[in-house]
């Protein structure tokens, strides 16, 4: 009692005082089976006191066998604005939360050539790089991490943009960022700037995120006549069977089916990116050992009386275990949603690669490299060096490939992978996208690019394995070359090109700098800006300037919480776009092709 009573005077001391906290968050992960105890939003005296129940947790909470990864600050000082979480999703049956514990431990660690899923962010400067000044007046952009920073810089420098390195300055044009930053957001000036990643892409692009809005969607179809939602597809078209295990329910459920059934089963973090914390369930007793594990864990967060427990931040998901494959490996493609506006919503769908793993598939290995595609992944494979540019195809060279060895075989229409499947990736990359845009924050200036990831199985069902955000943008070889550097370029062209009209109420249409993308879905600009109530916006950060080249004063209140822009019911919003809506997407082939 004494104890608590310290405790609680302490804590007022602090506030009362206005000291500095930053948040920490302790994860701890046991080596085998990669589960993880997560605690968040624990507040503490930068350099000075730890709360006893942190130190507590620390000691007494992880059982044999489980290893301490991180205490990992995400707020940092005035100089290093505080990290926003990396992703959240939400709905009626829970809100899922991702911490941003697993970026902040790779930002620790030079960065690996990944060229898939989410980049690992790198936001920190050189300390040489931190003193430069731009060599003329504005327009400035800044970037933030290594991930397509050289793609970006050169594409602003053609421009006749100039690269700033103090992070705090707000005088930007653009600003891309790997990691998200409160005060970024905070003080961002919409209509004046560009900004890289909207605030709440998670609800998108984490897995547990995407599952709620697809859930929340197929609840809200069942209720309305099936008639005016012919087009669109059930979650059991496109989706593995999902249980989240931050749930008890679908946790208890999703044990109950694997006492049904032998099936395997992969385990995902909700927020982590290139395959790391995946593991596969194979069989009854790696299930059991799952099952011991979360019961474990939970037992002791409650024995320890724990102010607040933070959910298992994890999926698991049936594995696809009859892949399509190529030359006997398995693959998957990658392809890209680029959300060019928020207010109003202008979306393009882009072409990407094709990944492949350096051996053969085998249901039945217990070697990662052979289940995930993802280039991180496969360097961990002893083969990756020699076959490093045999494991990325182009989209043709897929093609040509489809055909030959499945055109007739298979009876797919000539050009199955250009016509039918692309079509297929469209399609549920704007279901899914129609899914969460209620959910998104909207502000003239926010863009962003998102690496969505399809499997096609034996029977040529397209599978959406998961969406991305920050997805990775090296050139590690010859695909990688041709296809990342006119992906980024084109994206900043539609970006701009979008910005502009809607600054001058033009309406979006024709696109001059269209090439490559496809227009998915678009709104009209004068209607959502009556919508939302979007104030005068001038651009002018992005004009040319005249004038000194000087940061603007930066404030220095670090306590401005993360504000969100209105969000209204989109159903009010008019729309159109080039697929428009799902029930007006092209109808594709059913059976086999589908």
């Amino acid at each position: 009692m004494k104890v608590d009573c310290v405790v609680l005077v302490l804590w007022v001391f602090f506030f009362a005082f206005d000291v500095d906290w930053r948040e920490q968050q302790v994860a701890l992960t046991h080596p085998d089976s990669g589960i993880q105890i997560q605690e968040e939003h624990i507040y503490i005296q930068e350099g000075t006191w730890t709360p006893p129940h942190l130190m507590e947790l620390n000691r007494s909470i992880a059982p044999s066998g489980w290893a301490e990864m991180a205490f990992v600050p995400t707020g940092r000082k005035e100089d290093t604005p505080s990290m926003m979480q990396h992703g959240a999703g939400s709905s009626s049956a829970g809100r899922a939360t991702c911490t941003s514990s697993e970026v902040e431990l790779d930002r620790a660690k030079p960065s690996e050539n990944g060229t898939d899923g989410e980049a690992r962010p790198q936001e920190k400067q050189p300390e040489e790089e931190t003193q430069k000044a731009p060599a003329g007046p504005g327009p400035y952009f800044y970037i933030g991490g290594s991930n397509g920073a050289e793609l970006v810089s050169i594409y602003c420098q053609s421009r006749g943009w100039q690269r700033i390195y103090d992070n705090r300055r707000e005088d930007y044009a653009l600003k891309w960022c790997e990691t998200k930053c409160r005060k970024t957001y905070c003080r961002f000036k919409e209509g004046e700037q560009l900004l890289y990643q909207i605030p709440n892409n998670g609800v998108l692009t984490s897995k547990i995120g995407l599952l709620c809005c697809l859930r929340e969607q197929e609840r809200t179809t069942k209720k309305i006549s099936r008639s005016s939602n012919a087009k669109l597809l059930k979650m059991e078209e496109f989706f593995p069977e999902s249980f989240r295990l931050d749930l008890k329910d679908e946790r208890n459920a999703f044990f109950g089916l694997c006492k049904e059934e032998e099936q395997i089963w992969i385990c995902k973090p909700s927020c982590s990116n290139q395959g790391r914390g995946i593991f596969l369930l194979k069989n009854a007793a790696a299930v059991h050992t799952l099952q011991a594990k979360l019961l474990s864990a939970e037992e002791h967060l409650l024995s320890k009386k724990m102010p607040y427990k933070v959910p298992q931040a994890r999926i698991v998901q049936r594995y696809i275990q009859q892949p399509l494959l190529l030359e006997g490996k398995k693959f998957d493609v990658r392809s890209y949603l680029l959300i060019a506006c928020t207010a109003p919503y202008v979306l393009f769908f882009a072409q990407g690669y094709v990944r492949l793993t350096c051996v053969d598939y085998d249901a039945a290995s217990d070697d990662l490299t052979v289940h995930l595609t993802n280039q991180y992944m496969q360097k961990q494979n002893s083969l990756y060096s020699q076959l490093k540019d045999e494991t990325v195809w182009r989209m043709e060279h897929f093609n040509s490939y489809v055909n030959e060895k499945f055109g007739k075989t298979s009876g797919l229409p000539k050009d199955w992978v250009l016509t039918v499947f692309t079509k297929r990736m469209q399609q549920i990359m704007l279901q899914c996208f129609l899914a969460a845009k209620h959910k998104l924050d909207r502000k003239l200036g926010y863009f962003d690019l998102i690496g969505c990831d399809f499997l096609i199985d034996e029977n040529f069902k397209v599978w959406l394995l998961e969406m991305n955000a920050n997805p990775a943008l090296h050139t590690g070889c010859r695909v990688l070359s041709d296809t990342i550097p006119a992906v980024v370029h084109e994206s900043l062209d539609l970006v701009l090109e979008v910005f502009h009209k809607c600054l001058k109420g033009r309406s979006v249409l024709p696109l001059e700098t269209l090439c490559r993308f496809v227009l998915l879905y678009h709104e009209d600009a004068a209607e959502i800006r009556r919508t939302l109530g979007t104030g005068p916006c001038t651009g002018r950060f992005l004009r040319p300037r005249t004038t000194g080249t000087g940061p603007l004063k930066t404030p220095t209140n670090s306590s401005k919480k993360l504000h969100h822009s209105r969000k209204k019911d989109s159903r009010k919003n008019h729309q159109q776009s080039v697929l428009t809506a799902p029930h007006m997407v092209p109808p594709l082939f059913h059976g086999k092709t589908l």
